[in-house]
């Protein structure tokens, strides 16, 4: 994950949970949290507890986030350059000087900088920061369910025109093949609400449309045909249909493996209890049985299919 895809990433975050953005550029954000990053980022439960418990108005945390910090750390320094010039400038110096004392005939002594800013915590952010997993998990934690809108392209000309938008289901399913080797598949599904149509690989035609949290102006959501049950339904359906074409040789020769095992240790163990003393007999028998339940978890083949997330997404037109 490069830096601008870990600058993409924390500012989506910050738009979805609402943060104000002081102060943005290229390599950084200076981010007043929400109440919700607060509680996510800051890890101050006692400060919430109180807040909760008072019902008072709670106070955020300020940060700094540094997503490029090379570049970040490139551009304070040309400032702090360009401050020394300013200051070895007599005139300008003199001008400030005039300035400081108006404000003191105006105001009443004046102590440094009117807009002498509280400190605000750096946190750098790049792919194994610290920081920087927090707000992967709070996105993983928030985001196995989202609701979008798709915006409208064009405005009508007419206040009282209305666009019909129809609700897809979307699910990310895990499936895994799994025996002594592993692979995992992701399949993106999209069903319509109204209609029931199912369409596979739906992300990549979320990806050619501009999607938004908020509910645009003059659009009306169409009503739903099929409940959310017969959507899940009939995504376990197409997924299944499609396993079923699939190629399962693999399976055939894990099961080849598993017996070849299951022979070898039986013709350890077996001899043992044949022939062992009595009284050792039953620690070898289950030693033997929790031996073969390992080696057909490890071996044998399995097939399973998981949802990683979902959500709804309104999208223009009826279908």
């Amino acid at each position: 994950m490069n830096e601008k895809q870990v600058h993409k990433f924390v500012s989506r975050y910050l738009e979805a949970t609402e943060c104000s953005i002081l102060e943005k550029s290229p390599s950084h954000f200076t981010v007043k949290l929400s109440p919700l990053a607060d509680r996510e980022l800051t890890n101050r439960p006692y400060y919430w507890s109180f807040v909760d418990r008072i019902g008072g108005e709670p106070e955020t945390m300020t940060y700094l986030f540094v997503t490029d910090k090379n570049k970040y750390d490139a551009a304070e320094e040309l400032k702090k350059n360009e401050v020394s010039l300013e200051e070895a400038d007599p005139a300008i110096a003199a001008q400030d000087a005039a300035a400081n004392a108006a404000l003191g005939r105006s105001l009443g002594f004046v102590h440094g900088s009117l807009a002498a800013p509280a400190r605000v915590p750096r946190e750098d952010l790049f792919f194994g920061a610290r920081k920087l997993d927090q707000l992967f998990d709070a996105a993983k934690a928030k985001g196995s369910f989202v609701q979008m809108f798709q915006e409208t392209e064009k405005r009508s000309a007419n206040p009282f025109s209305s666009t019909p938008y129809t609700t897809w289901l979307g699910v990310n399913m895990r499936v895994e093949f799994a025996c002594d080797r592993k692979r995992e598949e992701i399949h993106c599904y999209g069903i319509s609400l109204a209609t029931g149509q199912c369409v596979e690989h739906f992300y990549d035609r979320l990806l050619e449309r501009k999607l938004t949290p908020r509910l645009p102006a003059n659009i009306h959501i169409t009503k739903n045909g099929i409940s959310f049950n017969k959507a899940l339904a009939i995504v376990e359906q197409a997924l299944e249909r499609k396993l079923r074409s699939y190629d399962y040789s693999w399976a055939e020769s894990a099961s080849s493996r598993l017996e070849e095992e299951l022979e070898r240790i039986r013709g350890y163990y077996e001899p043992l209890i044949k022939n062992g003393l009595e009284e050792n007999k039953p620690a070898i028998e289950e030693q033997f049985t929790q031996r073969q339940s390992e080696i057909r978890w490890q071996y044998e083949p399995r097939v399973t299919a998981s949802a990683i997330n979902c959500g709804l997404f309104h999208l223009e037109g009826i279908e």
